[in-house]
């Protein structure tokens, strides 16, 4: 399984790629934002960890331009203690973001929680319907009236835990520990973006209700119809 890491700091580019390696991924390396895209395109990596702060093309430019073509996942590395852009960079398609300094154990433990659930186990019977909207889980693909709607994995995750029980209002708790692991630090304000670009895109396919919040209760899988 191969991750790209692009980091124009060649010490900590190899420091995250030593801890890879050691971990059993294959590892690419790029410096800079173009030759992360020219291998994103070319080597097809199943994921991608992209320092925010790169020379000339900046790491949100890298991952629009990548989310134009790819939902391969990615993982942010930002300097910026701001939220502002840690927010900016999970609506901008990342699955997850690690603030520097990291430790190297902490930075594999992302990856394989973004891989878990990107790449999780095959199920029987995988076909879910709810409407319109038909998730197959077996092939990790969204779609509404048979036109494919693109997912990222952790969006995709989102809307598998709803379409499994749609009545069912479901904690931000449970949603939080669900997908990102019951010791997760992840706020409440990643899993709103998260769940405000799923909307957002199913809004766009042709299901404008099919997420729904209820104040102080939990979010479920509304009409889809």
């Amino acid at each position: 399984m191969s991750i790209l890491v692009v980091d124009d700091d060649t010490r900590l580019r190899d420091l995250v790629r030593i801890a890879l390696e050691r971990a059993g991924y294959d590892v690419l390396t790029a410096c800079d934002g173009q030759l992360a895209l020219t291998h994103a395109a070319r080597e097809k990596p199943e994921l991608i960890v992209l320092d925010i702060g790169l020379p000339e093309m900046d790491g949100f430019e890298v991952c629009r331009k990548i989310r134009a073509v790819s939902e391969v996942p990615i993982l942010f590395l930002t300097a910026r203690d701001d939220e502002i852009d840690r927010i900016l960079g999970l609506e901008l398609g990342a699955d997850d973001y690690v603030t520097k300094p990291f430790s190297p154990r902490e930075l594999v433990a992302r990856v394989r929680a973004i891989l878990k659930r990107t790449n999780g186990p095959k199920t029987v019977n995988a076909t879910m319907q709810h409407g319109k909207l038909t998730l197959d889980r077996e092939a990790r693909q969204c779609s509404v009236s048979g036109l494919d709607v693109a997912l990222t994995g952790t969006e995709f995750s989102l809307l598998d835990q709803f379409i499994q029980t749609p009545a069912r209002l479901v904690s931000r708790h449970h949603l939080i520990g669900a997908i990102w692991g019951a010791r997760s630090d992840v706020s409440d304000r990643t899993l709103d973006s998260h769940l405000r670009n799923l909307r957002r895109k199913l809004s766009d396919a042709g299901c404008p209700n099919a997420i729904e919040t209820v104040h102080g209760q939990g979010i479920r899988l509304g009409a889809c119809t």
